[in-house]
């Protein structure tokens, strides 16, 4: 599992990796997520959350007591966020043990940006977002449900599955900045394929398709024949 610094804000720019395209996770200071000024901006932050009160938890248990420590206000632009005009698009949500480890990992290692680094924190990587936030109790609406990181990092019913376009590229440069992966990539065919997990443990395919953009399909899943 790749180890990184326990962070309390968003890291400096970082070489993108060809799956994420030119544009890096943007500056941050202690405490402060900016922008580039251009387009429209969006003050987030309470006054509850600024002097340690409760704040929401997105998709935790409800509420969180955070320390005067935990303060934080972010400009963000409105095009940076999940949030369509029409129709609908797709994010993903990982409950984890330490947001602050997390967001490292993405942004330092797998070139996201940040968007909003508590509360939750949304992170943009490449052409969708992920959301993390602490685990927590049922809420009302998710009643009898309990989000917490994986127990057992080999066993794994859901991950992410990152596309690239030369994941040699991928492999040399986010091995370079941490992360451990399985294996080098693997020709599956289909596809050269190989697997990383993130600080929880969560498991994260990295995919370059290869046969299939000739008809050739993959190999049956194993125990499947």
């Amino acid at each position: 599992m790749m180890k990184v610094d326990r962070a309390t804000s968003a890291p400096p720019g970082a070489a993108p990796c060809p799956a994420t395209g030119p544009r890096g996770p943007r500056h941050a200071t202690r405490g402060r997520c900016r922008a580039p000024r251009r387009g429209r901006s969006i003050r987030v932050g309470s006054e509850a959350t600024a002097t340690g009160g409760p704040a929401a938890d997105s998709a935790g248990s409800g509420t969180t007591d955070g320390p005067a420590t935990d303060r934080w206000v972010t400009d963000m632009r409105q095009e940076d966020l999940p949030v369509p005009a029409t129709g609908l698009l797709l994010t993903h949500f990982l409950t984890v043990a330490d947001v602050a480890r997390s967001r490292a990992f993405y942004t330092d290692v797998l070139g996201g940006e940040v968007v909003l680094a508590e509360n939750p924190c949304i992170v943009k990587l490449a052409n969708s977002w992920l959301i993390m936030n602490p685990g927590g109790g049922p809420t009302p609406d998710k009643p009898g449900v309990t989000l917490r990181p994986p127990d057992d990092p080999d066993t794994a019913t859901s991950f992410l599955n990152i596309r690239v376009a030369d994941i040699d590229a991928c492999y040399r440069l986010w091995s370079g900045k941490g992360a451990e992966f399985l294996t080098p990539p693997i020709d599956r065919k289909a596809e050269l394929r190989c697997y990383l997990r993130d600080p929880d443990g969560y498991l994260i395919e990295v995919g370059q398709a290869t046969g299939l953009l000739r008809g050739v399909l993959a190999d049956p899943p194993a125990g499947n024949g």
